[in-house]
């Protein structure tokens, strides 16, 4: 399957050895390791990543899944979506790697695929874990778990953590429902240099992509063009009280209230357009996300509050 798929975000499979009954696939090498390793298990000597590096990451590896989705035909779904399989090359460029278990999607009228349950426990989503029926979906609650890895630096599942911490998600989601806790969700090791208000948007589209249902989680399409704003609003630490230095093209793509209007091309082609620059009024990250996005208010039957405009 890999040697038909071709995209910057992707391996590449250079070829394979066989000899006898051994088989091996050669692929591109990608020098940094992969991306849990610099989550995970990080030499003392080695920095951990940034801010601005891990926007950049989850940014391209969610481009990887949109091809895989959107563009591949039939779609693939990826089905092993995790941090050990985000390789980084040159720049921590990511590539998606390990197609083992990925599957063809649906096709025609069909909403999902049928198969035995295989991944990862931690990432893989409810609804697959319990039913075996796979869609897009399901890779859209992968990326959010690991998402969340890059957001906070802890594994997906950990037993050194205290019980009720072990799974990430579990121990995230009470935190999504008051904005004070935030800031409790960031990684220790970025020591306090991220942006406030960056946190709060990449919170909102964690919490999203992690939804129990999967109706109500965005596609990846909508995910590349929050997650594309935010990679390109560059932190500079040593500037904190100004850390969105937007270029000259985001303040010529305001609208009259402040807010980025997004373009065609930026939104990878989902038609959705997300302001992710906007109030930061509402306590949890999934109404900030609701806050910014109508159609998902109407998708999910959301029903405003009174301070709500």
């Amino acid at each position: 399957m890999l040697s038909l798929l071709h995209h910057p975000n992707l391996v590449n499979l250079i070829g394979y050895c066989a000899d006898g009954d051994q088989r091996l696939l050669v692929y591109e090498f990608m020098p940094l390791g992969s991306l849990e390793d610099h989550l995970h298990y990080l030499p003392p000597d080695k920095e951990p990543l940034d801010w601005n590096t891990r926007m950049k990451i989850a940014a391209g590896a969610a481009k990887g899944l949109e091809y895989l989705h959107d563009k591949a035909n039939p779609p693939v779904i990826y089905r092993d979506f995790k941090s050990s399989n985000i390789l980084l090359d040159e720049g921590y460029h990511p590539k998606l790697s390990d197609f083992g278990l990925a599957k063809l999607g649906p096709v025609g009228d069909k909403s999902h695929v049928s198969t035995r349950v295989m991944g990862t426990y931690g990432y893989c989503a409810p609804e697959y874990a319990m039913t075996g029926q796979l869609t897009v979906k399901s890779d859209v609650y992968s990326f959010g778990v690991v998402f969340l890895e890059l957001i906070t630096g802890r594994k997906a599942i950990d037993s050194s953590q205290p019980h009720g911490e072990q799974n990430l998600v579990t121990w995230a989601r009470p935190l999504f429902n008051d904005r004070r806790k935030f800031s409790k969700l960031a990684d220790p090791n970025m020591q306090g240099r991220f942006p406030m208000r960056g946190l709060y948007q990449a919170l909102a589209v964690a919490s999203m992509c992690i939804q129990e249902s999967a109706a109500t989680r965005p596609l990846i399409g909508d995910v590349v063009t929050a997650l594309s704003y935010l990679a390109n609003q560059a932190y500079d630490p040593s500037n904190a009280g100004h850390g969105h230095r937007g270029s000259s093209d985001d303040k010529r793509n305001r609208d009259d209230k402040g807010g980025r209007i997004l373009k065609n091309d930026e939104a990878g082609g989902s038609g959705r357009r997300w302001d992710l620059e906007g109030s930061e009024k509402d306590d949890s990250a999934r109404e900030y996300l609701l806050s910014r996005s109508p159609r998902n208010k109407t998708k999910l039957g959301y029903q405003p509050r009174p301070q709500d405009p």
